[in-house]
């Protein structure tokens, strides 16, 4: 579904279940996966890459160097760039930074990702926040700067990990252990079920 107002360029690639909606610009060499949804006033650069089921909300542009792998959420109005030091003067279209945004991360409304970060999987970047480094999988980063305050679940909860080192999540069932600094998730609850 593409809606009229919106602007899709010849060679763009959009897949099949994907919503386009008012206003959006689509720029030759994009690509989107299946199932996406696209909100009010998305625009998309050449060379950037959504994977499947990516929501991406009103008022975002997504620049060149942008990729977000599958099941990506971005909250609206929030912010991408694609050179650490811009000047209006100086051509930079040289100097872009990639910014790779892996499975299932959330971005919170208004955040800042400034260009040549990668946000782990899973993790959750919350409204308002700048993010200006790297975020490690299933960490909860909030602020200006963006500090790691917690640790998310699958399923967008916060994990409160017990003196063994294992938390649940309240919604899905499945248990994660915090240890070496690192979140992974050891048990889904349909594996429980055998």
């Amino acid at each position: 579904m593409i809606h009229e107002s919106a602007i899709v360029d010849e060679g763009c690639e959009v897949g099949s279940g994907s919503k386009i909606w008012h206003f959006c610009h689509l720029i030759t060499g994009c690509k989107i996966g299946e199932g996406c949804s696209l909100g009010q006033n998305v625009m998309v650069a050449k060379g950037v890459v959504l994977g499947n089921n990516v929501k991406v909300q009103n008022n975002v542009s997504l620049y060149e160097g942008v990729v977000c792998e599958d099941d990506v959420f971005i909250g609206p109005s929030a912010v991408f760039t694609n050179v650490i030091n811009p000047r209006s003067a100086i051509s930079r279209k040289n100097a872009y930074k990639k910014t790779i945004v892996r499975k299932g991360v959330t971005i919170g409304a208004n955040a800042t990702i400034v260009c040549g970060v990668e946000i782990g999987a899973f993790a959750f970047v919350g409204a308002g926040a700048v993010v200006t480094s790297n975020v490690q999988p299933y960490s909860l980063v909030l602020g200006t700067p963006a500090r790691h305050s917690g640790w998310m679940s699958e399923y967008g909860h916060r994990l409160r990990f017990k003196p063994d080192g294992l938390a649940e999540c309240p919604e899905s069932g499945d248990i994660y252990i915090f240890s070496g600094g690192k979140v992974v998730k050891i048990v889904a609850k349909d594996d429980t079920t055998n």
